[in-house]
């Protein structure tokens, strides 16, 4: 018995999809091949189904994350890849969060942890 497809709302990029959790094997995410950091940074994360486009990205993202280091003091930070600034404060990166490794819950703009601002 085939079960219908359920549309969602993909969490990070708020894009409407079809999730077949019932069905993994025909869901568009099965189509999506994540390496093994990814699904270790996806378990660590709050996001329910995601959409194939938004999988791509966060495996390309934590693909890229394995190039650089975390930045423990400040001369180490690089202004575009680590931050970037807005009104004379710092804003991390999707990048910077990536690679702290574990979510703060602050609602950070760029929360790749699904804790993120929801404003």
């Amino acid at each position: 018995m085939s079960v219908a497809p359920i549309s969602k709302v993909c969490p990070k990029c708020k894009t409407l999809f079809s999730c077949q959790s019932d069905n993994i094997a025909s869901c568009q995410c099965s189509t999506v091949r994540l390496s093994k950091e990814t699904i270790q940074f996806l378990s660590n994360t709050n996001f329910d189904c995601l959409c194939k486009t938004c999988l791509e990205k966060i495996n390309k993202d934590v693909s890229l994350a394995t190039q650089f280091h975390f930045p423990t003091h400040k001369a180490m930070y690089i202004e575009g890849l680590h931050y970037y600034k807005e009104n004379n404060y710092w804003v991390f990166t999707e990048l910077y969060h990536t690679l702290r490794g574990k979510c703060c819950q602050s609602g950070c703009r760029h929360c790749v942890y699904g804790f993120g601002n929801k404003g």
